[in-house]
């Protein structure tokens, strides 16, 4: 069968289910295209949105990184032995909480968790970065460039709260699914995420799904589109 759109009745409810193939989206979710705008030493500074691609209820994203239709699957994965082993999930089953280190400094809480991190880049610079911010202090420029750089972190990784037992102070953030350029998913408004086996993931502000299918992190991105030179051409 061509995965393709649905013709199914609409749905409301925004989910992404990860098949033995594609990402499997339903419900009320924005889909666009997106860039990193990049300074002029090559450093990121904010987002870009360049298209929008919206047009159905359910629609199938390609995680293979083999689609000559990217960023929908073209069922490339019957193919190219993605179905089988290559498409397996590897990601941790634990929460976040679990896995996240704290740095406590700067008047605030900095958590991180590197196994979630898509090499982004918003998080350093040619002279400082959110972990140095983050355990030596700083004055409010410093951290407000800190938070800045939490906040466009498009995986999560990096997160932020005023205590250690608080909150996350997450940005508000559409319901929307964001295709990098020659990059991962960015997902964000706390879009559920489902498993093969039906097994539902942490519900995250932030996450960065893999679709060039070489993470070791499956279903998440851990930048080896960077490594392997993945391209939506």
């Amino acid at each position: 069968m061509m995965w393709g759109t649905s013709e199914e009745n609409p749905v409301t409810q925004a989910h992404i289910r990860v098949t033995d193939g594609p990402y499997e989206v339903s419900g009320d979710v924005r889909l666009v295209r997106r860039r990193p705008v990049v300074s002029e030493l090559g450093e990121p500074l904010t987002w870009q949105t360049t298209a929008r691609l919206d047009g159905a209820d359910v629609v199938y994203l390609c995680r293979c990184g083999g689609s000559r239709n990217k960023p929908f699957c073209d069922d490339t994965h019957l193919r190219n032995g993605f179905a089988g082993d290559g498409g397996a999930l590897t990601a941790a089953a634990s929460g976040y909480d679990q896995r996240a280190t704290a740095m406590d400094g700067a008047a605030v809480v900095v958590r991180d968790d590197r196994s979630l991190c898509a090499h982004a880049g918003f998080c350093t610079n040619k002279t400082t970065s959110v972990w140095k911010i983050a355990r030596r202090g700083g004055d409010s420029t410093a951290r407000a460039a800190m938070i800045a750089a939490i906040e466009h972190c498009p995986s999560g990784a990096l997160t932020l709260r005023q205590v250690a037992e608080g909150p996350d102070l997450e940005p508000d953030l559409a319901v929307r699914i964001a295709v990098m350029d020659d990059g991962p998913l960015l997902v964000t408004g706390a879009i559920p995420l489902t498993r093969p086996d039906g097994t539902t993931d942490e519900v995250r502000a932030r996450m960065a799904l893999c679709r060039c299918g070489q993470s070791a992190n499956k279903p998440y991105c851990d930048g080896s589109h960077a490594t392997v030179g993945f391209s939506d051409r």
